[in-house]
């Protein structure tokens, strides 16, 4: 299929997976690697609580909470970046 078919189709909301070699496919920066971390029991104990409020995993609940800080915590550098950058103008 040539790109601008590809382009066309995807555009118009068609299933244009067929014409893709999915075998290859790598998501960039989601590799998994295992790391071992030790908490506190009462931190389980919470970590358990609210994983199953929620209806998910300890592992699941682990990753959003730690993602969500990186992104803020990448967020907050960015903006004293960019303040820093405005005062040095």
């Amino acid at each position: 299929m040539k790109a601008k078919k590809f382009d066309s189709d995807f555009d118009q909301g068609k299933d244009v997976t067929g014409a893709l070699n999915l075998s290859k496919a790598r998501r960039p920066k989601q590799q998994q690697k295992r790391v071992n971390v030790d908490f506190p029991t009462w931190m389980v104990e919470s970590l358990d609580k609210e994983a199953r409020r929620l209806g998910v995993t300890r592992q699941s609940i682990i990753k959003v909470w730690l993602a969500e800080r990186l992104e803020q915590s990448a967020s907050n550098q960015s903006v004293q970046t960019d303040s820093q950058q405005a005062g040095r103008r």
